[in-house]
């Protein structure tokens, strides 16, 4: 059987690990202890072994969203004879006597009666692996190792791992379900009334924290629900940025661009940044400027491509062997080899954020700027070499231009930054100078007069979507014609139709190998334009 579309799924999240949930009930993907740990449900890549936790009401769904300003999601199912509410939610706060990692669902009859389905089935790691499994009074224990997961089933009997049970509730009829995390601890089995509270404390923490966003344009409530989503994939042990919660999904049903992207680029953490500032957020700003700081440390002056949740360098990348992956598309992949790439523009985003922060009124700390000006000295010896380029590309590096554009920006605003500091002087006139060079070349090389736009390379004919940035650079900033040429090609070569882009194009008229993404070209121009962040499609 093969897995349901992929945006059907919606997010769970605790800012420690996140589940996503089809449209039809079932938690198809959830990693414990964290994000990038093994999967316990892992149906959405290994539809054959995977497990999965599934909650249905026979009958159709009426409804699914998540509640006002909340990352609590609630379904509504219509049945031949009733109807049913189920409310899903992963508490954010682990204050008191709490699981490490609890997901609790609950089950309401609104109307006659209707015929749930109930299926808990976890298995382990990739392959999955079934568990052990155990009875603690009304808890079911499945357990691998030193690793359990406890299932409780408040109005009916647990049913056992992997048998599907259906039961029959009529108007006011409830059940409340758990499936809690123990790892390398004792395991805590609650309340029905203590699990039902879980859902509305978590339901309040959001809309406590939704309500400091300060944005009150027309877009407010998908700027908000944005903003969540970057909440809930920041992994908040350490304040690290995670770039998508799950692995290998694929950029073309059937292809092998199949990555892991359950780590942190410090690229994504300067867009999401720059979301959070624009948003009165100050505060998971600058947390990940200061995870950015830490997780920097032991590679000044080269900044990694990506790093792990805990700020160490990424992981070597492997194919993980016998399971089928999302929709038969393979390989699936764990960790990521961008992880050992030579990316220059991640120097620029960083800079960036720091630049940003400072502009709303929040001084970098000593050890903020130590790293800012070793990132922009590395930058002033280095903006000459080839690079990997901002889509990883697994070739020989080349001269691409998005990434001079972002070595200008991380020059430019460290000279800024130095300036408004009154510290570090002659280093800023030196990164000036070089900003200066490195702006004469890019206009000599990077612009192609044949296509009367900036390439994706020196002296190539190709377009890049992420050329846009050449208005955010303001490396063009007294040539406004250059960067309204330059949006225009890339809009005709690129466009998928609507705002969508693809990345780039095959040559010789092949098909597109990957789907589109939504660089939202206003977003590229105008940064901090919450609407507007640029969105990468992540899997």
């Amino acid at each position: 059987m093969l897995q349901p579309p992929i945006g059907e799924y919606a997010l769970l999240g605790d800012t420690r690990s996140a589940a996503l949930v089809s449209r039809g009930g079932s938690v198809d993907w959830l990693c414990v202890p964290r994000f990038d740990a093994d999967p316990v449900f892992g149906r959405l890549i290994d539809a054959d072994h995977g497990g999965r936790f599934e909650v249905s009401v026979e009958g159709e769904i009426e409804a699914r969203s998540y509640r006002s300003e909340s990352a609590v999601l609630e379904t509504r199912w219509r049945g031949a004879g009733g109807a049913a509410t189920v409310t899903d939610a992963m508490p954010v706060s682990v204050k008191g006597l709490c699981p490490q990692l609890a997901l609790v669902r609950h089950v309401i009859c609104t109307s006659g009666e209707v015929d749930v389905r109930i299926l808990f089935d976890p298995r382990l790691r990739l392959p999955g692996q079934r568990p052990r499994s155990s009875r603690r009074g009304r808890a079911l224990i499945c357990e691998w190792g030193a690793l359990a997961v406890v299932f409780q089933c408040f109005g009916s009997e647990a049913p056992e791992p992997g048998v599907p049970k259906s039961i029959r509730l009529r108007q006011g009829g409830r059940l409340t379900l758990v499936a809690s995390l123990a790892d390398r601890t004792p395991a805590i089995l609650l309340a029905e009334t203590d699990a039902l509270g879980l859902i509305e404390e978590t339901d309040r923490d959001w809309r406590r924290w939704a309500g400091e966003i300060e944005y009150a344009g027309s877009f407010r409530q998908a700027v908000i629900r944005c903003l969540i989503t970057l909440r809930q994939l920041t992994y908040s042990p350490s304040g690290a940025p995670l770039a998508a919660p799950t692995t290998s999904l694929p950029e073309r049903m059937g292809a092998d661009l199949n990555w892991d992207y359950r780590y942190a680029w410090p690229r994504d953490a300067g867009i999401g940044s720059g979301a959070f500032l624009a948003a009165g957020r100050t505060e998971e700003a600058q947390a990940f400027l200061r995870w950015l700081e830490i997780a920097s440390r032991l590679t000044l002056p080269r900044m990694r491509v990506l790093y792990t949740l805990d700020g160490t360098p990424g992981h070597a990348e492997r194919e993980i062997r016998g399971i089928s992956g999302y929709r038969r598309s393979l390989p699936v992949r764990a960790a990521n080899a961008a992880a050992d790439q030579h990316q220059l523009d991640v120097y620029g985003w960083v800079v960036d954020t720091g630049w940003h922060i400072v502009s709303h009124g929040c001084p970098l700390d000593g050890p903020s700027w130590r790293m800012t000006r070793s990132l922009a000295d590395f930058v002033a010896r280095c903006w000459r070499d080839p690079d990997a380029g901002i889509w990883e590309e697994r070739g020989e590096p080349r001269q691409h231009v998005s990434s001079k554009l972002l070595a200008f920006v991380a020059l430019d605003r460290a000279v800024r930054i130095a300036r408004q500091r009154g510290q570090d002087l002659k280093r800023a006139d030196r990164w000036e100078r070089e900003s200066m060079a490195l702006r004469s070349e890019v206009r000599e090389r990077g612009w192609n007069p044949s296509l009367n736009s900036y390439s994706a390379a020196y002296g190539s004919d190709d377009l890049d979507a992420s050329l846009l940035l050449v208005a955010m650079s303001e490396l063009e900033s007294d040539r406004p014609d250059r960067i309204r040429a330059t949006i225009a090609a890339v809009r005709e070569r690129l466009g998928a139709g609507g705002v969508l882009l693809y990345r780039n194009l095959p040559g010789g008229g092949e098909e597109p190998r990957e789907g589109a993404f939504l660089p939202a070209a206003s977003g590229w121009s105008t940064r901090w334009r919450v609407p507007d962040v640029w969105t990468r499609r992540r899997n």
